[in-house]
């Protein structure tokens, strides 16, 4: 076996080129008609602001004719001085049929921008009429690079101002104002657009007696049906999402138990693993194990059920591999600090992910958080869910991992149609878990993605139990049997702790090596929206550890700007040859925005890594975004390349006879990651990366010592250390150790 290797090296950073002038889509031309149709879809638009007595900058709905890419949106039409209409969006769905969407993209703006457009898109037609009230993509492309006849210039357009007005009008399908809102006979959890007022003052202003612990976020907020109603009727165009607030739980049923015996050693200093769940209960046999915290402050007399869930999941974590000796994962035991903040029965979203907020913030050093707590409802389809929101936000602050259950179908729900995961499950910075039987399939109740009709969750999956193999657990009860995603999930915490506290690695490359490891050599996995990138090994060590005739190494590094590459990576060659297939994960955790609707996270990382060519690198994935002449339209760029994903997996699948690769030019495999973020504006902000490749030799040789000394002697050498798993465990238990001073002032370590 073949330890993981981590390579540090340099690694070159570039800033990207500008873009060239506007440009319609080749063997396309644009109209007086269709600009004279935006612009009185415009003027009805202002006419409706106009006779609106809110006191707030107009909401435009913008609805492109496909799923548009940032460089394709708008750009001078709603524009206004010193503002871009990039600046401007505060929302963004989609609509039409699943097989080929398209973005409603939602700005605001003040009325004077609105009136400008109108008069520019008058000054186009005017433009336009001069050259035969058509223009094709040719001779536009001749007045970006000569200029405007001169009867054509008189109308106080320059040549960019009319070219990016006749490209903006193209890919518009039209303006509009969002007329109505779904009807809710429930407390809501509602999100309004953010229109740079205060929510609480805007919503009083409609009548709503609003005050500010009714707040989850800045714009979302909890209503009750009578408040919700009045908003919808009279402002239907301010709701950008709503949700019922009452997050009702059917926990996973259990054999009858029987209390045991068991006994269990004192804990010193393993690893916490956080868990927010139901309640804990104190009379176990390794309560000594689990530090308490009881959020709920129940008024009444509490149910015994609600301390079954909560102490069976902290089961797993503490003692799991006891209680099933099949699933030892190698990874010991771990304490835990459990946080009471549902029942067994409804709760409220808004108070326990109000709970959730103060919890992670008051307990930073807990890196691994587990959430066995899923809603039996679906996920959103056209926005992420306030829970999921938070934890994403969450994560991005405080550089940590939460590991969330990816949800069970009911028994009443029917086996043979499709159920959505449920909220949180939909949180894209999260790793969601889901089950699997013990023959390797999607356990029977298994629910499914993808998120926001893109991102793949779960993220991957691990053995949950299932009818005819169910997971021990302890219950206030004893030993009992049972199934569930609830009871995947701990193993992946458990997982990541170990990866993360015990051998000192980021999340970044935890995540991308649980991805890494799950995926394998494979055949393509057809059950992707139930078991995500596949079925995580159970040995901690199949995933520290590869076979001898694998190479696998990690880098990790920040994406400071446009381009972060380097193409110097030393595969060993075989006459002239590489002998390898390859696979490469990379894991990073971007801030996302709620309010953007579809348009969730903020920062992209395109990632290509494969052999060096002459003018780059020829990636696994035949990723061709951003290369000359390239020309790759966004739903394509989402669908192969995971485009605005933050998980980009890209590899060979095994077969029975693979082809050497040829050396092209230089003998080097390389990767580079482009950057790039949603808005023009947008504060740029540094953002860790982790990449995790795996080389498979095809003969079967174990080349590891010839690719370290090959990294150590290139001219900007990497440096190379090996991550071996008993000298991580040894660290720990040192790094850890209770240090006492005698009255001498001499250092006495304890380490048992």
């Amino acid at each position: 076996m073949n330890n993981i290797l981590r390579l540090k090296g340099t690694l070159h950073h570039g800033n990207g080129s500008a873009p060239g002038p506007a440009h319609l889509p080749a063997h396309t031309k644009a109209t007086t008609d269709e600009i004279l149709q935006k612009k009185q879809q415009l003027f009805s638009v202002l006419k409706f602001w106009q006779t609106r007595q809110i006191n707030i900058d107009p909401l435009v709905e913008v609805h492109y004719r496909t799923v548009v890419a940032k460089s394709n949106r708008i750009k001078k039409l709603l524009s206004y001085p010193n503002h871009l209409a990039s600046t401007s969006i505060v929302g963004a769905t989609f609509e039409g049929p699943k097989e080929k969407p398209n973005h409603v993209i939602t700005y605001c703006v003040p009325l004077t921008a609105i009136e400008s457009t109108i008069t520019d898109l008058q000054r186009c037609v005017d433009t336009l009429n001069e050259y035969g009230n058509e223009i094709t993509d040719t001779e536009l492309s001749e007045i970006t690079k000569n200029g405007l006849s001169t009867s054509a210039s008189r109308f106080g357009l320059s040549k960019s101002s009319f070219a990016q007005i006749i490209c903006d009008v193209h890919a518009i399908g039209r303006f509009g104002v969002k007329n109505e809102a779904p009807e809710n006979n429930r407390s809501s959890l509602v999100t309004i657009y953010d229109t740079k007022k205060e929510t609480v003052q805007l919503l009083n202003e409609l009548g709503l007696d609003i005050i500010d612990a009714n707040l989850l976020d800045k714009t979302t907020i909890n209503l009750r049906p009578d408040q919700y109603d009045i908003l919808r009727t009279k402002a239907p165009y301010l709701i950008a999402m709503s949700l019922q607030d009452i997050t009702e739980f059917k926990f996973e049923k259990s054999t009858n138990g029987q209390r045991s015996t068991l006994e269990i050693s004192e804990p010193h200093n393993e690893p916490i693993i956080g868990v927010i769940d139901t309640c804990f209960d104190k009379t176990v046999y390794f309560k000594d194990w689990v530090e308490y915290h009881d959020e709920l402050n129940l008024e009444f007399d509490e149910d015994q059920r609600d301390y079954r869930h909560g102490t069976e999941v902290s089961s797993i974590i503490v003692d799991g591999p006891r209680l099933n000796p099949e699933l030892d994962d190698g990874c010991g035991r771990f304490r835990v600090r459990h946080f009471a903040v549902a029942t067994a029965d409804k709760n409220s979203s808004f108070t326990i992910f109000k709970s959730i907020q103060g919890i992670v913030a008051q307990n930073q050093d807990i890196k691994v958080w587990n959430l066995s707590l899923g809603s039996i409802y679906e996920a959103p389809t056209n926005f992420i869910s306030p829970e999921a929101a938070l934890l994403d936000e969450l994560q991005n602050r405080y550089d940590v991992v939460f590991v969330v259950a990816g949800t069970n179908k009911l028994l009443g729900d029917d086996p043979n149609r499709p159920k959505r995961i449920g909220s949180p499950a939909d949180s894209i910075n999260s790793i969601v878990v889901n089950s699997s039987s013990s023959l390797n399939e999607p356990a029977s109740y298994t629910r499914e993605g993808p998120v926001l009709q893109f991102f793949r969750k779960p993220d991957i999956s691990c053995f949950g139990g299932d009818n005819s193999d169910g997971m021990a657990v302890y219950s206030p009860d004893g030993i009992t049997t049972t199934a569930g995603t609830s009871f995947a999930a701990p193993w992946i915490a458990r997982k990541m702790a170990f990866l993360i506290q015990t051998m000192g690695l980021s999340r970044e490359i935890a995540k991308a090596l649980l991805i890494d490891s799950a995926s394998a050599w494979g055949s393509v996995n057809t059950n992707s929206t139930k078991l995500g990138y596949g079925i995580v090994p159970r040995k901690i060590q199949d995933i520290l550890k590869t076979p001898s005739n694998e190479i696998r190494f990690v880098i990790e590094d920040t994406a400071k700007t446009f381009e972060t590459s380097n193409y110097r990576i030393p595969v060993p060659i075989t006459d002239d040859k590489y002998q390898y297939t390859a696979r490469a994960t990379l894991c990073y955790f971007p801030k996302c925005s709620r309010q953007q609707g579809v348009d969730y996270t903020d920062t992209e990382l395109d990632f290509h890594f494969g052999r060096v060519k002459q003018n780059g690198v020829d990636s696994l994935d035949q990723n061709v975004q951003g290369d000359p002449g390239a020309n790759v339209y966004e739903g394509s760029a989402r669908k192969l390349y995971r485009k605005w994903d933050n998980v980009k997996h890209l590899g060979d699948v095994e077969k029975s006879r693979f082809i050497p690769r040829k050396v092209l030019g230089q003998p080097y495999w390389g990767f580079k990651i482009r950057s790039t973020t949603r808005s023009d504006t947008q504060e740029k902000r540094d953002l860790r990366f982790g990449i995790v490749v795996t080389l498979k030799e095809m003969k079967g040789r174990n080349r590891i010592r010839e690719f370290i000394q090959r990294c150590e002697l290139q001219p900007e050498p990497w440096i190379v250390n090996e991550i071996d798993m008993n000298t991580g465990i040894e660290l720990y238990q040192q790094s850890e150790a209770e240090i006492d001073f005698d009255d001498n002032g001499d250092e006495t370590g304890d380490t048992d």
